[in-house]
């Protein structure tokens, strides 16, 4: 449930993108809606913890799984609101690739952790997540890029601390889903 909503947030941030100007309130709104439901089933997860006796995963993986994924949408959602406060009219490419990037590192997390109640699915799971981490080892390489060619090119100081801010928002949103690909690794180590 959570990790499909990783992914919802994900769509929408790559779309409030694409179409900025068009659709940017209702992009908006569906995050903020999307990141509250995910607080809802953390804060379901983490009741149903304390009062669960026996887990089907160790309970502080199961936490520290549900946190970080929350991460994850608390991210992009401050990259949402990030294009609407700092006014941020053109979405670079390199922009636009890096939510690219989150949406397919957050799709890559929802299959594997789709796959956890059988732990037959092991070398699957560990093979999306070996793939997440190739997708943030590339979300570094274009946030570089992209801030090479800011520093270079761009003589707006206001507009360089802008688009500053949402590389730097939309890579971290690539290094968390790499640290959920890492427990979920953990998890399947310690299950399979």
């Amino acid at each position: 449930m959570h990790a499909e909503l990783c992914v919802n947030a994900a769509t929408e941030l790559l779309e409030l993108m694409r179409d900025s100007a068009d659709h940017f309130e209702q992009r908006m709104h569906t995050i903020e809606e999307i990141e509250k439901q995910a607080d809802d089933v953390t804060h379901e997860t983490t009741r149903a913890l304390r009062k669960t006796f026996i887990t089907p995963l160790d309970r502080d993986d199961i936490h520290r799984l549900i946190s970080r994924m929350d991460d994850i949408i608390d991210l992009i959602e401050d990259s949402a609101q990030a294009v609407s406060l700092y006014n941020i009219e053109v979405i670079t490419p390199e922009a636009f690739r890096l939510a690219e990037l989150c949406l397919i590192s957050c799709e890559k997390l929802k299959e594997g952790i789709s796959m956890l109640n059988n732990m037959k699915n092991a070398p699957k799971i560990l093979a999306l997540c070996g793939q997440v981490d190739q997708l943030e080892t590339e979300n570094d390489h274009v946030t570089y890029e992209a801030m090479s060619n800011l520093f270079r090119n761009e003589q707006d100081v206001r507009t360089l601390i802008k688009l500053k801010a949402l590389y730097e928002l939309l890579e971290n949103v690539c290094d968390i889903c790499e640290e959920v690909g890492n427990i979920v690794e953990g998890i399947v180590i310690e299950n399979a």
